[in-house]
């Protein structure tokens, strides 16, 4: 049977297009943290220059990357990023300053901070800019004209701007310290009315999963971003709006295609996306009883990204094999700043993005670099000193935050210039042409590299993590299954299941998107599994609007509606249902489907049933 509603023409699946999914959340205003951004950059300087010394306060400037971070977390979470970070940035850079005497130790520096650092920013999700930041103060640190300084005294003014721009990043909790928070929950308002639009039509599953994902962003930061004990009105008003908010989220997956209210759903996640935007409470809210769980904890993610061929891992891995050989090749051409290629390498592969945006992001980065390196070499040959070397670091920061999201290449531009001038520590530099050139050589190579390590290191694999991601979604659907058999979806445990179910939802979109994105002959095979991947999505989500209904029932009415709905032989035939397509998933035989599967569960399990007797022949090897 073709399942053409799976795979409408206007919307086949592309890496564009799937980004889409995760990038409804309104975006902040950037002007503001594009200013709080430059002054972290320029107070340093200044504060140096104040002391008479401006070599100082440029190091320190390294620090002020940490403003960078954490900028969509609650204020106190925020705050042990921001330290994290501070502590992380000082350590590449005292790191960097000490292996100086030692020659090509540098490089192994550079390899081991760029490896680390993405191995934890990716595994806990620290965000945008990323690993990066840490490998180029790592870097950095071992081009640093420190020939008076000891590498603690460097690392210590990296801390101290580091601090500094911490506290410049945490002052809006003065003036509305539940911010971050109403700006989620607000977003995933608009997130929920856009499905609620979509249902029915051909974009239902891009606007369900997106929603999705912005509800489960909602109560990372309500629930798993919060201390225990945070307990206040703003807090309570805005969990019990994610609350309605999830519950006509569900109304959504349960509904008709053509169900009439619709519009009135649509209207009221807009009114309660107002509210939360809000703040002053619009009408009085009640305690939420029962809570989910958010993310996955610390623990959690670093034990999963740990597991072998975790996308994580095999990144970490990725980039530290792309800065050894980077920085082999610094030795071998005997360049004078080697670290330089290393960075580079790192910069395009740090992400793990696909194939496409890789290569995009490489090229963005070569055509950036070359103009940006005119533009240093004014820089340079002008040699700010004193608060014109403050004005000059602080608009160049400016730029690049204004920048880096909507356009790479142009923000590369800046980032080339402002990585040469804090390299030049405030002093003049000496041969301008050959500084420049080297750093055109370097960016070149660099990207080379990378590109050149995705290149052997992700070829057909790519695909290869969607049958597993099925399989691995379906498994957990088995755990959910058997707790809501038994009517209980507000145990620990069956909190945690439900929390594990949402996060393989997400994990499994995340495999599709980087096999779409990936080479066009790897490429066919991933799209040829979109469907499989569509209905298995819709599976999850009804299975947990079941739970979600379930919770808000009540204990008691919980338990009959569950025996109402699996009846006495549902559950195991669900679970041997799900087992079943497992193994199919993971390229056993086809399953068949027991009649004694709960009804409302049956349509979505013939369709998953069709689109994984549909899934594209698998290349040998």
């Amino acid at each position: 049977m073709v399942m053409d509603r799976f795979l409408p023409p206007s919307l086949q699946p592309t890496s564009v297009r799937l980004r889409q999914l995760v990038q409804l959340r309104s975006a902040p205003k950037r002007w503001p943290y594009a200013l709080a951004a430059a002054v972290c950059i320029a107070a340093p300087v200044t504060f140096g220059w104040s002391l008479g010394n401006v070599s100082a306060g440029v190091i320190a400037t390294v620090g002020a990357f940490t403003a960078l971070y954490g900028a969509d977390r609650p204020y106190l979470n925020r705050a042990l990023v921001l330290t994290a970070t501070a502590v992380g940035l000082a350590c590449a850079v005292g790191l960097g300053v000490w292996s100086q005497p030692h020659g090509r130790l540098g490089i192994i520096s550079v390899v081991l901070v760029a490896t680390f650092a993405t191995f934890f920013c990716n595994a806990l999700r620290i965000g945008p800019p990323g690993a990066y930041m840490f490998a180029l103060a790592g870097a950095v640190g071992t081009g640093l004209p420190t020939q008076h300084m000891d590498a603690w005294h460097a690392a210590l003014l990296v801390l101290a701007g580091g601090g500094f721009a911490s506290i410049v990043r945490l002052t809006g909790v003065l003036t509305d310290p539940r911010r971050p928070e109403r700006a989620a929950v607000a977003s995933a308002g608009m997130a929920v009315a856009g499905f609620l639009q979509a249902c029915g039509g051909p974009g239902e599953d891009r606007a369900r999963h997106a929603a999705a994902v912005a509800l489960h962003d909602t109560w990372t930061m309500l629930i798993a971003r919060q201390l225990r004990s945070a307990d206040d009105d703003t807090l309570t008003r805005l969990r019990a709006i994610s609350r309605e908010l999830h519950l006509l989220f569900i109304d959504g997956v349960n509904a008709a295609a053509g169900s009439t209210d619709r519009n009135a759903l649509a209207a009221r996640a807009r009114n309660l996306a107002a509210e939360a935007r809000s703040k002053d409470a619009a009408s009085p809210r009640e305690k939420a009883e029962h809570l989910p769980l958010g993310k996955l904890g610390i623990l959690e993610s670093l034990r999963e990204s740990l597991v072998w061929p975790s996308p994580i891992l095999v990144v970490s891995l990725r980039v530290g094999l792309a800065a050894a050989i980077a920085g082999v090749v610094g030795i071998a051409l005997d360049l004078e700043r080697a670290y330089w290629i290393v960075a580079t390498a790192v910069l395009v592969l740090h992400q793990g993005l696909d194939w496409n945006r890789s290569l995009q992001r490489g090229l963005e980065r070569v055509v950036g670099t070359l103009l940006g390196l005119a533009l240093a070499g004014g820089v340079l040959w002008l040699a700010p000193q004193g608060l014109w070397l403050a004005l000059t670091l602080a608009i160049l920061q400016f730029l690049i935050t204004m920048l880096v999201v909507r356009n790479y290449a142009l923000a590369a531009v800046f980032i080339t210039a402002i990585a040469l001038t804090m390299a030049s520590g405030g002093h003049a530099a000496g041969n301008i042409e050959e500084l420049l050139w080297d750093r055109a050589i370097d960016t070149v190579i660099g990207c080379a590299i990378g590109i050149a390590v995705l290149l052997v290191t992700a070829p057909r694999a790519v695909a290869a993590p969607i049958p597993q991601e099925i399989a691995a979604a379906l498994n957990a659907a088995r755990e959910v299954a058997t707790f809501a058999a038994g009517g209980d979806a507000i145990s620990a445990a069956a909190k945690r299941a439900r929390r594990n179910l949402q996060h393989r939802a997400i994990a499994l979109l995340t495999a599709y998107d980087l096999g779409a994105g990936a080479r066009r002959q790897d490429r066919r095979f991933s799209e040829g599994l979109w469907p499989a991947v569509v209905a298995t999505q819709r599976f999850l989500y009804r299975l947990l609007a079941f739970c979600w209904t379930l919770e808000e029932a009540g204990s008691d009415a919980a338990r009959d509606m569950a025996r109402a709905a699996f009846g006495a032989n549902g559950l195991a035939g669900l679970s041997g249902a799900l087992q079943a397509f497992s193994i199919e998933a993971s390229g056993g035989p086809a399953a068949v489907i027991s009649s004694d599967v709960p009804d409302f569960l049956k349509k979505d399990l013939e369709d998953l049933s069709r689109s994984l007797v549909r899934q594209p022949e698998r290349a040998a090897g």
